[in-house]
């Protein structure tokens, strides 16, 4: 068996699986795509870093390739789609370096309060500028941490043995569960309102793309300092140089950029920016951990075919797996449909499996649906494995119960999550032998396709609402490849699927929502 290594890994983890046994390693970094795709082709795996791009074209060419190994917890540089239609498992680090990029989120909330960059540089260039360098204490200040996952949570507990007052923003943890830590829980609006450090700690998503922008700068207080050692583009660098230009941040620290390497960034310009080329997880420790995990992953994988960390397939037999695919599919399909309709923190969710399973050993279903839930909140950080430990941190209460009665289908998951603001319903099934079909929500039934572009709207029932939404995407040509229409039990209103080629921009989205038969519209991706 060969395994390819084509991003800077830790010597350990190199030695690690040569001297497993049976297992050839190629070392072969900083290798152009087109070179990656001529020579992938005679291997078995593929141990990553971030600089390798891992698309459909490569796995195309990847025609012997079982597995990819991220040395590290981001899986943004691989096509997960893609690897799983061709079988191949991916498995990440999720664990290795959060203690170090917590530690590098304080080194530069410290190094930004006491202006040690600058007084560096100056120092070294003959100057001594004592009276204008002088700092600020973080004793007593108010840090806001958005985001409460691994990450976010180690910061928050550093800082408070600073004596730094921490409050916490994370729209999918009980507030409950924040306060229980130790911490104040507040909305988005007060911590921009109050912090005088602020510290970013979420996956970069859909939902928080540019999350901090000119409308948060506006919202905080004269003189706030920012920091974000968690994605570039969750902070709207345009819109925090206004906000540097105008005194109204004081100071930001960077660790990630919107594109990195940034070259010629005009936050550069700023003497009160301080920037590090994406540090947080460079320590000796952490690269040695996720080296060594990585290695481990790989060997039990190649060898014995246990899977560990893998973010699109559960730890079970081939032979089960078999069997559980269309379930597993399907589940994850129901619990990220969930993340996108639910609003709030998740409270409690209701497993409920009715019908024929032929006897199989459901865990692993629950487990994807778990996974599908909270991949929207936490990302690279949740797999098939960890997915139920992850729920019970973020105090998720799980409920799990088998039937052996089915009403109208042969067998039907139905998954019920209850938050702080709402309770939503989600059944699916497979139609044939493979196919997963989403057939309930809440009290619609309908037939869906869980898979592409898709945008969800409640309409009135009346004539002329369809054809409404079909000439608004019409003039702004986005091509409906598919439609589906449920009716809810009082015949009074609709719920509309549109799957689309393209994805519906904002702008249209407002249209569509203003028809005078729109109720909503949310767009779902899958």
């Amino acid at each position: 068996m060969k395994v390819l290594v084509s991003d800077n890994l830790g010597e350990i983890g190199v030695q690690t699986m040569r001297e497993a046994g049976g297992i050839e390693v190629d070392v072969k970094t900083g290798l152009s795509p087109e070179e990656i795709k001529a020579t992938i082709g005679q291997y078995d795996a593929l141990v990553i870093r971030s600089a390798t791009k891992v698309t459909e074209d490569l796995l195309a060419a990847a025609t012997r390739l079982k597995v990819v190994g991220r040395a590290g917890i981001g899986l943004d540089n691989v096509d997960i789609p893609a690897a799983t239609k061709r079988g191949v498992v991916v498995m990440n680090t999720p664990t290795g370096n959060v203690i170090t990029t917590a530690e590098h989120t304080i080194a530069m909330i410290m190094s930004l309060s006491r202006n040690i960059p600058v007084g560096t540089a100056t120092l070294k260039a003959g100057q001594w500028e004592k009276k204008r360098l002088q700092g600020r204490e973080v004793f007593n200040k108010w840090l806001g941490v958005i985001g409460f996952g691994k990450i976010g949570s180690i910061v928050a507990d550093r800082a408070r043995g600073l004596k730094m007052r921490v409050m916490v923003h994370d729209p999918f943890v009980a507030p409950e569960q924040i306060e229980k830590a130790g911490y104040k829980s507040v909305g988005l609006e007060e911590l921009y309102r109050t912090a005088d450090y602020i510290t970013v700690h979420v996956p970069k998503g859909k939902g928080t793309e540019k999350l901090i922008g000119r409308a948060a700068f506006a919202q905080m207080k004269e003189g706030v300092m920012i920091t974000n050692c968690a994605r570039g583009g969750i902070l709207d660098e345009e819109a925090l140089d206004e906000a540097l230009a105008s005194g109204k941040v004081a100071g930001a620290a960077l660790d990630v950029f919107e594109r990195e390497p940034p070259g010629v960034c005009g936050l550069f310009c700023h003497e009160r920016v301080i920037c590090t080329p994406h540090l947080g997880a460079s320590t000796l420790e952490a690269q040695t951990n996720v080296a060594v995990a990585i290695a481990e992953q790989i060997i039990a994988y190649l060898k014995d075919g246990t899977i560990v960390n893998a973010v699109n397939v559960p730890s079970i037999t081939g032979e089960l797996l078999k069997k559980l695919g269309p379930y597993l599919a399907l589940a994850d399909s129901i619990g990220l449909l969930q993340a996108q309709l639910s609003r709030g923190p998740v409270k409690k969710v209701e497993i409920i499996y009715e019908g024929d399973f032929n006897g199989l050993d459901l865990s692993p279903v629950s487990m994807a649906i778990l996974r599908g839930l909270l991949t929207p909140m936490v990302r690279d950080a949740v797999n098939f494995v960890n997915s139920p430990v992850i729920a019970k941190e973020m105090g998720i209460k799980v409920i799990e119960s088998i039937s052996a009665e089915s009403d109208h289908f042969i067998n039907l998951i139905s998954v019920r999550v209850s938050t702080t603001d709402m309770t939503t319903t989600v059944a699916g099934t497979i139609y044939g032998k493979r196919d997963p079909r989403i057939v309930q929500i809440d009290s619609f039934g309908l037939e869906l396709v869980p898979e592409g572009h898709l945008a969800l709207i409640y309409n009135e029932d009346k004539p002329g609402a369809i054809g409404s939404i079909g000439t608004t995407l019409g003039r702004h040509d986005i091509n409906i490849s598919r439609m589906q229409v449920g009716q809810d039990q009082d015949g009074e209103n609709n719920i509309i699927f549109l799957r689309t080629d393209t994805l519906i921009p904002e702008d249209v989205l407002a249209e569509l929502l203003a028809l005078p038969q729109v109720r909503t519209v949310t767009p779902l991706e899958f």
